[in-house]
């Protein structure tokens, strides 16, 4: 028999990165359109020239604008049931100015459903309904926030304190964005405007417990707090 031919091998081909599916493209395209100029400005069609897919090809995933509204206010009920528990960890006015920076970052990613929240509420029977429970959980992570800062004595509060102040909270964490709009309609929401408005937000929530808080707390607060005092 004759010599073997040694077999070459061959090299390993490169990985190709996956593409993202059109669906979630889709969402991600129609999210920065609907923060930038709000959901009743932005149409299926818009969307799709975006993209640079025909409407076709839009509505074989989402077959109609509420669907996208839909999908994208899900994401946003998963990263608030990731981040709410978190309110239970809260230990000091620190953590508090940390949890309510974060919760206040996540209402600015999806910032479309609270700059039109009455509109969509009273078109979108979903969002109407879950919205509720949005509110429900938003005030039971802050009436955690606020027994973790008694129970540290951080803060002294008692039982028919703390109803009517997570509530006035939780009114504010809903609404500082709409205010933060009216104020300022032109550029509120753009994204360069996201770090002041996020501080002011969280500023003025953790404000109304300052009447509550410890000496060294309260001073504690003062200092996080300065920088977005002044408007």
């Amino acid at each position: 028999m004759g010599a073997s031919v040694p077999v070459q091998e061959s090299a390993p081909m490169a990985t190709k990165k996956k593409p993202r599916r059109t669906a979630e493209r889709i969402l991600e395209v129609t999210l920065e359109l609907f923060n930038r100029f709000g959901e009743p400005n932005v149409s299926t069609t818009l969307i799709a020239a975006e993209m640079g897919i025909s409407p076709g090809n839009l509505y074989y995933h989402y077959p109609a604008k509420d669907e996208l509204i839909n999908s994208l206010f899900a994401r946003y009920e998963r990263g608030l049931d990731e981040l709410l528990p978190a309110a239970q960890g809260v230990g000091n006015i620190e953590d508090a100015w940390l949890f309510l920076h974060l919760l206040f970052e996540l209402i600015w990613q999806y910032r479309f459903l609270y700059r039109d929240l009455n509109d969509l509420l009273s078109k979108n029977r979903r969002l109407e309904t879950h919205f509720q429970f949005v509110l429900k959980n938003k005030a039971l992570a802050v009436q955690a926030l606020l027994a973790g800062l008694a129970r540290s004595g951080a803060a002294k509060l008692t039982a028919a304190d703390a109803t009517p102040l997570s509530n006035a909270m939780v009114v504010l964490l809903s609404y500082w964005l709409s205010y933060e709009y009216v104020r300022d309609p032109r550029r509120a929401l753009e994204p360069g405007q996201a770090g002041a408005a996020l501080g002011r937000g969280a500023f003025h929530a953790l404000w109304l417990l300052m009447p509550y808080l410890d000496p060294g707390s309260k001073q504690h607060l003062e200092t996080l707090a300065g920088p977005y005092r002044s408007f």
